[in-house]
């Protein structure tokens, strides 16, 4: 598989673009763990249009990511022209085009999935960042806008007409959002009906190694893209090639594995953000790094307290998984009748 001239391997695996997720620190732990392509998040081409810090920052990328795929998105065609020359000039490998978010904050101003109302719109804004970019131009959408409007086969042949070099297709409409299963029979229809030549990316429940597998050989597209399956687990790209050359499941890192990778991840975050938002931008990664693990739910009541990297370093690195629950008090009870929190 080729998108212009970056050469992957057999079975690629990419690491899809997620909102407060796919930042340099997250994106360096994935690729360090095999991922094949990492995307940005998606940004707002109002946002770049219109020099907001918050936007701009989000185009930072770093050598040692690369290949690399920013993702803008955005209704408004003279402010995507304007975005998308201040994001060539950052020279990622790849620009995508966002027309999949399905929230209603993006989708009302025909951003993300509100383009799969109109086509026509969606072909230019397609046009204007082909004729402004100077890299490859990929593009990642849904199956519809709900399941009347499903015309992704049709879609699928516009965009490679126009001259898009990749697609990707999360398999649900976007009055689905995240809901029910994800549609893979219709990749095997765009594969088998579109006619396109140009790579197909799947997306959607490739939520472990042989998910991912299952989609590759039941669908035949040309790679996956993980989220949500990654979000505390980059290890989920490593674990997929070794299935695929060994048929075997690897088994997960250790409980002080997944500490050491918190720790250099929360160090990334607060060298990128600052010490104050990085701690606090971190705290929505942990529930996803410890699920499953006994006292996971003490481990992150306990650094939920903390404010200072350092604090919460200590905390981490100190705790064992084999520690006594937490006990509070039941109110209303002798103090020596106590609850046991969930883990």
């Amino acid at each position: 598989m080729q998108i212009g001239k970056i050469k992957f391997p057999e079975h690629p695996i990419f690491l899809a673009p997620m909102e407060d997720v796919s930042d340099p620190p997250f994106r360096l732990l994935c690729k360090r763990y095999g991922a094949d392509l990492l995307y940005t998040e998606f940004i707002s081409s109002g946002g770049l249009a219109y020099g907001a810090e918050d936007s701009l920052k989000k185009l930072d990328i770093r050598e040692e990511e690369r290949p690399v795929a920013i993702q803008i998105f955005g209704g408004n065609v003279d402010q995507v022209r304007e975005a998308i020359k201040i994001v060539d000039r950052v020279a990622p490998d790849i620009i995508d085009i966002n027309f999949g978010c399905p929230v209603k904050k993006v989708v009302c101003r025909d951003g993300g999935a509100g383009i799969l109302r109109n086509l026509p719109k969606m072909a230019e804004i397609t046009e204007v960042v082909l004729e402004e970019a100077t890299r490859p131009v990929t593009v990642k959408t849904r199956l519809g806008w709900d399941e009347k409007s499903i015309q992704i086969v049709d879609v699928a042949r516009m965009l490679e007409g126009l001259g898009v070099q990749a697609l990707a297709v999360h398999a649900r409409t976007r009055s689905q959002m995240y809901r029910g299963d994800a549609r893979w029979d219709w990749l095997r229809r765009i594969k088998d009906e579109s006619g396109i030549q140009i790579p197909l990316i799947g997306n959607g429940d490739a939520s472990s190694p042989t998910a991912i597998a299952n989609m590759f050989e039941e669908t035949g597209v040309d790679a996956v893209m993980i989220g949500r399956a990654a979000i505390g687990n980059p290890w989920i790209f490593q674990a997929t090639k070794t299935y695929f050359a060994t048929g075997e499941l690897p088994p997960g890192p250790t409980w002080d594995e997944r500490k050491a990778v918190v720790k250099e991840h929360l160090e990334l975050k607060c060298e990128w953000l600052g010490e104050r938002t990085g701690v606090l931008e971190m705290r929505r990664m942990y529930g996803g790094y410890f699920k499953g693990f006994r006292n996971a739910s003490r481990l992150r009541s306990l650094i939920m307290q903390e404010t200072e990297k350092d604090a919460v370093i200590e905390v981490l690195m100190n705790f064992r998984e084999d520690e006594p629950p937490l006990v509070v008090p039941v109110h209303g009870v002798k103090p020596a009748i106590k609850a046991v929190l969930p883990v």
